[in-house]
């Protein structure tokens, strides 16, 4: 019944308004394609899955679209760390790397499947700083607004995930 009222409201909005549902679309079209490969990306570097990546992705943007008419890259951020905190634990930093006492050299002899094996082992919210600093080239500033962290929480997670992967990236040459 409930599906029937707006469907009836939203016809009823089409007959008078006939612009304004193709607009919102064509806006739901525009930030969707704007952001679905970051979203997608994170989605699968955080789960390691790519059939929970695409359900992430697409919870991520009807949380995103039902929560406002004109979505930023911020409010896609947000949804997509609320659907990812509904399957694991994103905020708390938990590594503490001990200072290193021998330097690894890993840049010249590393395979990006070593790589990539070493980011999917660091702890969630550890990786997440890791890969919108790194990858994605957010400052700590939007890092700790969209993951809840202060600035210097933010770098001291980005500085023991590097420590974490060049130690991950040792053990597999």
């Amino acid at each position: 019944m409930a599906s029937t009222t707006q469907e009836a409201k939203l016809t009823g909005l089409a007959a008078y308004l006939p612009g304004a549902v193709e607009a919102r679309v064509e806006t739901y079209k525009q930030v969707f394609e704007e952001h679905r490969h970051r979203v997608y990306a994170l989605a699968f570097w955080m789960t390691d899955n790519e059939l929970a990546a695409e359900e992430i992705m697409s919870a991520t943007f009807c949380r995103a679209f039902a929560s406002s008419i004109d979505p930023s890259s911020e409010t896609v951020d947000r949804a997509l760390m609320t659907e990812l905190r509904e399957i694991m634990a994103i905020g708390y930093l938990t590594l503490e790397c001990a200072s290193a006492t021998e330097i690894h050299n890993v840049r010249g002899n590393t395979k990006r499947v070593h790589l990539e094996r070493a980011v999917v082992q660091l702890p969630a919210t550890e990786r997440m700083i890791f890969l919108l600093h790194d990858v994605e080239a957010y400052d700590h500033a939007r890092i700790s607004r969209t993951i809840g962290v202060s600035e210097q929480e933010s770098r001291h997670g980005l500085h023991q995930a590097r420590l974490r992967l060049r130690e991950l990236l040792a053990s597999m040459l």
